[in-house]
């Protein structure tokens, strides 16, 4: 639980730059303070995407990327 107070303290940061910085309506501030973390989480499945379709586009990256996977789960299985 501890891991989690750096998290939402940049949270309620946001959420306080997105309620007191900007020009917009009461309700799309709102809208916005409770909305800004999309954003990293679209900005990581974008390049999960990218990393998954290189590896189909390109043979030798995709046989690297299983290499250096298989090796990551034999490591730390146990």
């Amino acid at each position: 639980m501890a891991d989690a107070l750096p998290l939402a303290v940049v949270y309620l940061a946001g959420v306080a730059v997105a309620l007191c910085a900007t020009d917009a309506p009461p309700v799309a501030r709102i809208a916005l303070a409770l909305a800004w973390p999309l954003g990293p989480i679209a900005f990581l499945v974008t390049v999960a995407a990218l990393i998954a379709v290189a590896a189909i586009a390109f043979p030798t990256f995709g046989l690297v990327l299983a290499i250096l996977g298989a090796a990551a789960w034999f490591l730390l299985r146990g």
